[in-house]
């Protein structure tokens, strides 16, 4: 770094106008001991302000040298990931410079792409080297002229339907989005007059810097102490002068013609309807007839069926002996239940109807729903719903309900409430009293506290209902649902709704028997290929550590806990994710402080 960050400036100012300094330039790279060879290349990229200053001064060292065609070709693109995106540009720049160089150019994209759809690589490679790997080959595509790609279409066709297909099996949102962008980059550039690949996605900054880097900068205009930030924004803010020229230069319709397409009916006055009002349908006020609505001979009724749909989480808490009666039936319709016209938020509207139902009735829907979940003839976005639904009728079941009255509130000023009307005889007594307090000067008002009306865990008494059955059947595959196949996604749904489930589930019975079942679980699917699953496995510890008592950890599973503790060691120093990493370190602390309780 010394050494380079004198050399290099000089070296650019000597070599900008005389052939002889760069062959000196040049000669002086060739003669690096390949020991030395990649600190020294990787100082030149890193520092060259840009891909035009680096091909002046290093020449065609890539083609001469194998360490240093190694150490770019390989080592810095596949190898490591921590280079910013202003040192993968000046690197592909650089070969993109020189016609011998291209060569490299291309069996370079190839490598990466052959990274990049390899099921084996998404999996095991952390969401980092991902990004990295992304951007590298997105500048790369945007060195490449038309008949280099028209010399590896097929190639390119190939690696971007393997590519999109493993990424779009991934459960992480960020991996997802990276391959639709990719795919979309490559499409673009092999389809030049065709369709084009186009995928439904948020726009985010990681997004719009990933789109900005197919557009290729100008090497006199890379800069390195320009962030990377600021170059995705001057690239943004380029193409809108574009536009607005040739929007001026766009021919306006003179007003006679158009005025001549005017339809003559615009002449007819238009009806009165300012007094006209909304029809209000009434929405059902028993829950039988709810039920014949969504099911029966009136769901034709569009505007019924909409009333019905919004009523009916109310009808339910209103009416729980109602609900009883039919609680199964019930939560099969909801369960089944599809959006017949356009309703704002009816997904929420349904999940919270399913949720009333479930907190109404629990042992018995909760053993449908439990029992629906390795079913038949279900697709993935139900079985979701249903785990859920499960997570939010156990939060609200195990959460305490405040039905009390705030006494010595000394946070809120006093203040007097005039009566209202002529029902001057109601309240008098705090009227006065709050007169007396506003008058009354107090050192101390003491903490105010809430009297809470004693009530039970309403969860505690139903916890096994919820969690025993979805842990019971998951290792064993149906016709439609491989948990621990290609259904991966909805696993790591189930690994952290069991994760929630437990947490719940403190101070109850059932507790250290879940913890138990929970441990054992884990265990069969600590290997998991899947980062998302392995996070939930690694939440679920935690849940466990939190949740059982230490004196049953201690007596009930101890050996389990040592074996435990040695695998999330492991977690915590190998796991390619950095979340199961942190969630590794939580735990351990946790056993920590489990230590310190002996």
């Amino acid at each position: 770094e010394e050494i380079l960050g004198v050399l290099v400036p000089r070296l650019t100012d000597l070599t900008k106008s005389d052939c002889i300094w760069q062959r000196i330039c040049w000669r002086l790279v060739e003669c690096v001991p390949d020991r030395w060879m990649e600190a020294v290349v990787l100082g030149f990229v890193q520092r060259a302000p840009g891909a035009d200053v680096l091909s002046r001064l290093l020449g065609s060292l890539v083609m001469k040298n194998k360490k240093a065609q190694f150490v770019v070709t390989q080592k810095m693109l596949l190898l490591q990931y921590g280079h910013t995106t202003a040192v993968l540009q000046n690197l592909f720049g650089y070969l993109s410079l020189d016609s011998l160089r291209r060569t490299l150019l291309l069996r370079v994209l190839q490598e990466l792409l052959e990274t990049w759809s390899s099921s084996s690589a998404v999996k095991h490679s952390p969401a980092e080297q991902q990004l990295y790997i992304s951007k590298a080959i997105l500048i790369c595509l945007s060195h490449l002229k038309e008949p280099e790609i028209e010399s590896c279409r097929q190639e390119l066709l190939t690696s971007m339907m393997e590519g999109v297909k493993c990424h779009l099996d991934s459960s992480l949102p960020q991996l997802r989005r990276l391959g639709m962008v990719v795919a979309e980059a490559i499409s673009l550039k092999i389809n030049t007059e065709g369709p084009v690949l186009k995928f439904e996605y948020e726009e985010e900054d990681e997004t719009r810097e990933l789109k900005s880097l197919l557009v290729q900068t100008p090497s006199f205009c890379v800069v390195p102490s320009l962030p990377d930030d600021d170059r995705s924004e001057k690239a943004d803010a380029a193409p809108p002068l574009v536009l607005e020229r040739s929007h001026t230069a766009a021919p306006v319709m003179p007003d006679e013609e158009s005025d001549a397409e005017l339809d003559s009916d615009d002449d007819l006055i238009p009806y009165d309807m300012s007094e006209d009002k909304e029809l209000k349908i009434k929405a059902p006020v028993y829950i039988r007839d709810c039920i014949e609505v969504l099911t029966g001979s009136r769901a034709e009724d569009v505007d019924t069926w909409e009333a019905t749909v919004k009523a009916l989480e109310s009808l339910v808490r209103k009416n729980p002996a109602a609900t009883r009666e039919v609680s199964v039936e019930l939560a099969k319709i909801l369960l089944h239940l599809e959006e017949k016209t356009c309703i704002e938020g009816f997904v929420e509207l349904r999940q919270r109807a399913q949720v009333a139902v479930l907190t109404t009735d629990p042992i018995p829907v909760a053993k449908y729903l439990t029992s629906q979940f390795y079913s038949l003839n279900y697709s993935l976005r139900q079985r979701m719903d249903i785990l859920d639904v499960l997570v939010l009728a156990a939060q609200e079941l195990s959460c305490p309900k405040f039905h009390g009255k705030t006494k010595h509130s000394g946070a809120q000023k006093p203040c007097i409430q005039l009566l209202p009307g002529s029902d001057s005889s109601k309240g008098w007594r705090r009227i006065v009293d709050e007169r007396i307090k506003s008058k009354t000067r107090r050192f101390d008002m003491g903490q105010s506290h809430v009297e809470l009306a004693s009530r039970p865990n309403e969860f505690n008494s139903v916890a096994g209902y919820f969690f025993f059955p979805l842990i019971q059947h998951f290792d064993r595959p149906l016709t439609t649902f491989d948990l621990l196949g290609e259904d991966h996604l909805v696993l790591g749904r189930l690994v952290h709704t069991l994760a929630i489930l437990m947490y719940l589930a403190v101070n109850t019975v059932a507790v250290t028997a879940m913890g138990k079942a929970l441990l054992e679980f884990v265990w069969a699917l600590r290997f998991h290929m899947d980062s998302y699953v392995r996070q939930g496995l690694l939440s679920c510890i935690s849940s466990l550590l939190l949740s059982v008592p230490t004196e049953r950890i201690l007596a009930d599973m101890t050996e389990e806990l040592l074996e435990t503790q040695s695998w999330l060691g492991d977690v915590m120093e190998k796991d390619p994710d950095g979340d199961c990493r942190r969630l590794a370190l939580q735990n351990l602390l946790l056993m920590e402080n489990l230590k310190k309780k002996l």
